[in-house]
């Protein structure tokens, strides 16, 4: 079926692209506020975008009011983020952190949830999260009313210490991060069975095969 996007109804695009593009990694954005105050939610249009320099982005849409979401306005005011991944252990944390507290309201305190300081940036991070990426907003891109493409450097990235097998190698322990990623509605996906597939090289290909 084809759904031509100029002529669906109003949401009908969001369930289509959720249902249909995951899983999702999970962003749970740390931020603060010009008077100080920190706020914690997750997002799920989220993804690393290269490497050189090492780079995210935020997809956010406008906030049940209507207007700016409290973490789009504070990346904007403050240039800074922090982004937490999410294991299973914490999926339930992450989720109450995206209640609709009104501003003031501390997410972090909400869901119990501790906050050590970064080292680069003034938002702190998730004590408990297993990775977490202290980012600097480098561009802004308005993509409709109120919703935005936030576009950030990574400039430090920690990893629990029990999750580096190899630091000068930079190899890491993913499955053992058990990271979710969300799906559809109310469903999440866990980091679970895995296959391998070798990127083929041109070099090895024989005419055979070629043709």
């Amino acid at each position: 079926m084809h759904f031509d996007l100029d002529s669906t109804g109003p949401g009908i695009a969001y369930k289509l692209l959720v249902a249909t593009v995951m899983p999702r990694p999970i962003a749970w954005v740390v931020t603060k506020s010009a008077a100080g105050i920190v706020n914690l939610a997750p997002f799920s249009f989220f993804n690393v975008m290269g490497d050189e320099p090492p780079t995210v982005v935020l997809g956010i849409s406008p906030g049940r009011d209507g207007g700016l979401k409290h973490s789009a306005q504070n990346i904007l005011d403050s240039g800074e983020f922090v982004v937490n991944l999410v294991p299973f252990a914490l999926a339930g944390a992450m989720n109450l952190t995206s209640i609709d507290a009104p501003a003031g309201v501390s997410e972090a305190e909400l869901a119990g949830l501790d906050l050590t300081p970064s080292a680069k940036v003034a938002p702190p991070r998730v004590t408990a999260s297993p990775v977490a990426l202290e980012c600097r907003l480098s561009h802004r891109l308005d993509t409709g009313p109120r919703q935005m493409l936030l576009v950030g450097e990574v400039l430090s990235i920690h990893i629990e210490d029990r999750f580096v097998l190899n630091a000068a190698r930079g190899h890491v322990d993913t499955p053992g991060l058990d990271l979710v990623g969300r799906s559809f509605g109310a469903d999440y996906v866990r980091t679970g069975e895995v296959f391998s597939l070798e990127r083929p090289l041109w070099r090895d290909y024989t005419p055979k095969d070629r043709a």
